[in-house]
């Protein structure tokens, strides 16, 4: 297998240099170019084709989300964003990054070559497969008739190319939609900028989970990143969070299994779970679970994840009840709860 090529884009010669050094220690990985700017890099990828592109957002010439919405139309390459806490992150993942790493802020050496070495070359892995066509293929559905149901949950779990996959579906939401709670695999700090960005953009309230938050219609709860995983519990007759700090699980904390394993135990056939774009398994576990305690599911499509991963596990293992492309998830999503009220009635 050869191994992937890589172009690293960083201002800072001293990061640039750390990238370099502990990327290239990787098997699977061989730095071919590095660059301090946008028409270096524009001249490196001309040159030495890269599979995939690691970017600074704040960058000399050109900013690197301005950078990004040049260069995707004609040279597209998968791009992984490394960014200081900020919302331009999800600027960048909009201009067609595929994901996204924080940036540590210490300056200490053995703690930047750790970071380097143990978050960036699975990030590098996933974008090297990634399906570029499906990041900006996020199309709008015409909006849905209200369903009002209150003893319902919707969890959804995504990974990579997910931030973008959620605003698709969760922007279709109308306001009784039934309470929805969502892991994305997503540091912390960038799960509440993330929340606030959908808030401002959706028909729903959107926030980042805490503990004994309510799950009710017409909001969406996205898990914080961080070392907490989360779950629903069920408290005087009503689903409520539960955020408690506890190791990773599949490598991840949040992780999604162990929301919609929560789901599964508290709310039964009163659920739906939705699986998007993602690498690895997390969520298939889970969403089987959900499934056999009589809950629907859906899974994303092929060919409109930017990696078929998590949802790949799930239809395999049998979780998937409806597999449907990005733009129909929303609809199929209506149809469903259609169906649940008519039979609660």
């Amino acid at each position: 297998m050869s191994r992937i090529r890589v172009l690293v884009v960083e201002d800072s010669l001293v990061f640039r240099a750390l990238l370099v050094q502990n990327l290239s220690k990787d098997p699977d990985i061989e730095v071919v170019a590095a660059a301090r700017d946008p028409y270096e890099a524009r001249d490196a990828i001309l040159e030495y084709k890269p599979d995939v592109m690691t970017l600074d957002v704040e960058l000399p010439r050109m900013n690197g989300i301005e950078f990004l919405r040049k260069l995707m139309p004609q040279y597209p390459i998968p791009v992984i964003v490394i960014s200081s806490l900020s919302d331009k992150v999800f600027d960048a993942l909009n201009a067609g990054a595929v994901d996204f790493v924080a940036k540590p802020l210490t300056t200490d050496k053995e703690q930047l070559e750790l970071f380097i070495r143990s978050e960036l070359p699975s990030k590098i892995r996933a974008a090297s497969v990634a399906n570029l066509e499906n990041l900006r293929a996020l199309t709008r559905e015409a909006p849905f008739v209200p369903i009002g149901l209150k003893r319902t949950v919707v969890a959804i779990g995504a990974s990579t190319g997910g931030t973008e996959a959620i605003a698709a579906v969760v922007k279709e939401f109308q306001p009784d939609i039934p309470g929805v709670v969502i892991v994305q695999h997503m540091p912390a700090g960038f799960t509440d900028m993330y929340a606030k960005r959908l808030d401002n953009q959706c028909q729903v309230r959107v926030k980042e989970a805490k503990t004994g938050d309510v799950v009710t219609p017409g909001q969406v709860l996205i898990a914080p990143g961080g070392d907490a995983q989360m779950r629903i519990v069920e408290v005087n007759g009503e689903y409520q969070i539960l955020c408690k700090r506890e190791p990773k699980v599949n490598g991840h904390c949040p992780s999604v299994d162990v929301l919609f394993d929560s789901v599964a135990n508290v709310a039964g056939k009163n659920a739906l779970g939705i699986i998007l774009t993602g690498m690895g398994g997390d969520g298939a576990k889970g969403l089987l679970a959900m499934r056999e305690a009589g809950a629907h599911t859906i899974g994303q499509d092929p060919s409109t994840c930017v990696v078929y991963g998590m949802p790949k596990v799930a239809y395999e293992i049998g979780a998937v009840e409806y597999q449907e492309r990005l733009p129909d998830i929303a609809k199929r999503t209506y149809s469903i709860l259609h169906k649940m009220k008519g039979d609660q009635s």
